[in-house]
């Protein structure tokens, strides 16, 4: 099938040609002519498979004819971050290059003026993240009454932790009657049905099962200590040893974590950057464009360079941190691979991580191969191990895993030596050769003087807790 069978119009098919593109991927063959015919569309495949222009295409060949009014944008696209509404724009750029179109980018880190000036003039395509959407609706500068194709990318991600207030107020400020579209590489189960909501009887397209990693990456697992030093020395190793690593993305789980990981790397000879969500955006977007063009070959980063991004050259993939969430792992090993090429992706794995890949390989349907097994098979023992202090530590497990007095008593879990004690009265019965009488259960024991107690010495008390006190008169 060629482009050409799509339905596009002669404009966006000759942008295409010039891109070099000669067949549309699974996912563009099937999601194009539903988005033409005005179908709510959910599309699911796997990253680096092109879901970003299964809407760019069609939308260009919808957008030539009409004309947008100002603070009234015709189309709306909503993005998770600021890095992949930045790469839609250039992908309207690219293949928007014979039309006359307005495209305005509303993303954080950037003036409110220049933004506005764009929205008065009039913007046929809207590229936004929620928050400075709304924070332009709430200051009346910007009318969605006009809107009639709503893409929610990444819908998993835009749908998930949080998100979902903002998406659903958005929905509710844009017509009823309007084209909605959700493009995404994972789509769970429960995030299908909250898109009941937003769409009217959708076609749904999946050109591959949902959360599955591309066949042309190859993965596996190093298993590795839990101490910092330990961990960083295994992945400059893995660096030094990768095949044909020609630029890598370090993936971290914490911000800080970026930073040290960054600075590590640079002490010890490596040339590379660090990319994470408190940078400034003007130095977010410089960064990419220092890795992508090759002067930066390694980029440490948080799952700020996770989704989307589309750099088609990234050799190899590392996981310094399993991710908490298993569908980030997909979006992460999606970074390498693209558009037909083979990646490597490796993940250091500590005995804490276990849990967290076996979800990732119960997500992806397929087990990752272990570089060096037997580490795998004693983290087992060690997490067993180490799981009692946790317990006790717990504050949710603190009364559970004591066990009752009457099942384990005092004097059956201690066993002292009364040799050692020396106490008079324990002396005098030694030498008449009585038996010392059995203690008694402490619970029926009467109550004593303080000066008489002892405390955590058995029968022993020091002498000078039994030294009277003398107060000063006042």
């Amino acid at each position: 099938m060629a482009f050409s069978d799509l339905g596009l119009s002669e404009r966006v098919l000759e942008a295409v040609t010039q891109s070099g593109y000669t067949e549309p991927t699974p996912i563009q063959a099937q999601a194009i002519p539903e988005v033409l015919a005005k179908r709510d569309v959910i599309g699911i495949a796997q990253t680096g498979t092109g879901k970003t222009a299964s809407f760019v295409l069609p939308m260009l060949t919808r957008l030539e004819s009409g004309r947008a009014r100002a603070r009234m944008p015709r189309t709306l696209i909503v993005e998770p971050t600021r890095e992949l509404a930045a790469q839609v724009e250039q992908n309207f750029d690219k293949y928007g290059v014979n039309h006359k179109l307005t495209v305005a980018l509303l993303i954080g880190g950037v003036s409110f003026d220049e933004q506005e000036k764009k929205l008065d003039r009039g913007a046929d395509v809207l590229i936004a993240t929620p928050g400075r959407l709304l924070d332009h609706f709430g200051r009346g500068k910007l009318l969605l009454t006009g809107v009639e194709i709503l893409v929610i990318d990444e819908a998993d991600r835009m749908l998930d932790m949080g998100f979902i207030p903002d998406i659903e107020r958005i929905c509710s400020l844009v017509p009823a009657r309007r084209q909605t579209l959700f493009f995404s590489a994972t789509m769970a189960p429960e995030i299908s049905r909250l898109t009941e909501q937003f769409l009217r009887d959708p076609v749904r397209i999946e050109t591959s099962r949902p959360a599955s990693a591309a066949e042309n990456v190859k993965q596996w697992v190093v298993a590795t200590s839990a101490t910092p030093k330990d961990k960083r020395a295994v992945l400059r190793d893995q660096i030094r040893g990768a095949e044909g690593l020609s630029n890598a993305i370090v993936f971290c789980n914490r911000k800080r974590d970026v930073a040290t990981l960054h600075n590590s790397l640079k002490r010890h000879g490596f040339t590379a950057g660090a990319l994470h969500g408190d940078m400034d955006q003007h130095q977010r977007m410089a960064m990419l464009e220092s890795f992508r063009s090759g002067e930066t070959p390694i980029l440490v980063a948080s799952d700020v360079a996770a989704r989307g991004l589309d750099i088609p050259k990234v050799s190899h993939v590392f996981n310094y941190d399993l991710p908490v969430n298993a569908d980030d792992y997909v979006h992460r090993i999606g970074r390498t691979g693209r558009a037909g090429r083979s990646g490597v992706a490796i993940a250091l794995c500590t005995p804490a991580d276990k849990q967290a890949l076996d979800r990732i390989e119960k997500l992806i349907g397929t087990s990752i191969e272990k570089q060096n097994a037997d580490a795998f098979s004693g983290s087992d023992d060690s997490e067993q191990d180490s799981a009692p202090r946790r317990s006790r530590r717990s504050r949710k497990g603190k009364s559970s895993d004591r066990q009752p007095a009457k099942e384990e008593p005092r004097q059956e879990a201690k066993k002292p030596d009364h040799a050692s004690v020396k106490s008079a009265d324990v002396e005098e019965g030694k030498q008449s050769g009585e038996k010392p009488a059995p203690r008694k259960n402490r619970k029926n024991e009467p109550e004593r003087e303080l000066a008489a107690t002892a405390f955590g010495n058995e029968d022993f008390v020091p002498a000078f807790m039994l030294r009277q006190t003398r107060f000063a008169r006042s």
